[in-house]
C-alpha cells in the first residue's frame, strides 16, 4: 500500500496552535527539532465516535505500507510542539505515529498561561471519552496504512496514566510505554479510575518509566505497581531512573535529563521491537 498524508490544518482546540504550550515557556534553547527528510506530517481530522471531528497530528515514513502504529498520547499541556516532535521521531524509526488532541472539546490548553486553569480544564476531561478517541485514532490509521498486527502505544506525564489505562482496556495492543504517568492521582468525577486499580486486568506487556525523584509519583507507588504487576501475566516491567524527576525526557524543559531520556527512549523502542511491533 502507498501511503499519502493530505497537508492541512484543521483550526480547532489545540490544533490550531504552533509551538510549545504557553505555560511551559521559557522553552531550552537546546530543545530538540526532528527534521521532516523522509516522512510525512500535518494535521487530519478524524471522525470520533459521538460525531465530532477530532484533530490529530501525524507522521510518517514515506514508502509503502501498511506501516506498525504508534499512538501518542499527549502531556498535561495538550497537543504542542514537544508531542508533534514525538511523532516525528517515531516517524524516522519507521512508524506510523499519531497523537490526537484529547481535549479539543474542552479548549485549547496550549494556551492557557495559570496552571489552575488548567488543570480545570483537565479535570473536565472525561476517561472514557479518551479512550473513545483512542479507539478512534486507531481505526483511522488502520484504515490509512497502519498494520492492524503491529500496534502501541505510548504517553508522557498525564498521558502516561491514559497509556496504562488505554493497555488495560485494549489487549489487542502489541505493546505500550508509559512515561512518568500518575498511578495513585486524586480521583474526580470523570475520572474515577487510577492505573493501578485495574492492573489485573493488564494483558499488554507495558514498560513503565520513571524516575526516583518524581514527586508527582511516590516511589512507594511506584513499588506498588511493581508488585502488583509481578502477581500478574502481561510480562510488564517498571524502570527507575534514580536521579530522574518527573518530565525527565521533556527537553524543552529544565526537568530534561539527556542520560536518562536517551536510555529510556532506547528502552522503548527496543520494548516494542521485542514485542512484534517493529
Amino acid at each position: 500500500m502507498s501511503l499519502t498524508l493530505e497537508r492541512r490544518t484543521f483550526l480547532m482546540g489545540a490544533a490550531a496552535s504552533v509551538g510549545y504550550a504557553a505555560i511551559t515557556q521559557p522553552v531550552r534553547a537546546d530543545a530538540i527539532v526532528t527534521d521532516t527528510d523522509g516522512i510525512s506530517v500535518g494535521m487530519v481530522g478524524i471522525a470520533a465516535s459521538d460525531g465530532a471531528q477530532m484533530p490529530a497530528y501525524v507522521a510518517h515514513i514515506n514508502g509503502p505500507g501498511p506501516l506498525p502504529v504508534v499512538l501518542v498520547v499527549q502531556e498535561v499541556f495538550g497537543l504542542h510542539d514537544y508531542i508533534r516532535d514525538i511523532c516525528r521521531r517515531l516517524a524516522k524509526f519507521g512508524y506510523y505515529a499519531i497523537a490526537p488532541d484529547l481535549y479539543f472539546r474542552q479548549g485549547d490548553a496550549t494556551t492557557i498561561t495559570d496552571m489552575k486553569a488548567l488543570m480545570a480544564l483537565v479535570g473536565s476531561v472525561d476517561d472514557t471519552q479518551v479512550k473513545n478517541d483512542l479507539d478512534s485514532a486507531f481505526a483511522w490509521m488502520l484504515a490509512n496504512g497502519g498494520d492492524p498486527n503491529r500496534t502501541a502505544i505510548t504517553g508522557f506525564c498525564w498521558g502516561g496514566r491514559q497509556t496504562w489505562l488505554y493497555a488495560e482496556q485494549t489487549p489487542s495492543l502489541k505493546a505500550a510505554a508509559a512515561w512518568y504517568g500518575p498511578l495513585k492521582a486524586a480521583k474526580l468525577p470523570f475520572q474515577p479510575h487510577n492505573p493501578i486499580d485495574m492492573v489485573a486486568k493488564l494483558k499488554v506487556p507495558t514498560l513503565g518509566l520513571y524516575g526516583g525523584k518524581d514527586g508527582l509519583n511516590p516511589m512507594d507507588d511506584v513499588e506498588a505497581l511493581r508488585t502488583a504487576l509481578a502477581n500478574g501475566t502481561s510480562g510488564s516491567q517498571i524502570v527507575v531512573y534514580p536521579n530522574a524527576g518527573h518530565a525527565f525526557h521533556a527537553d524543552y524543559r529544565p526537568d530534561y535529563i539527556p542520560t536518562d531520556a536517551i536510555d529510556a527512549w532506547q528502552k522503548m523502542l527496543a520494548w516494542f521491537k521485542s514485542h512484534g511491533v517493529a
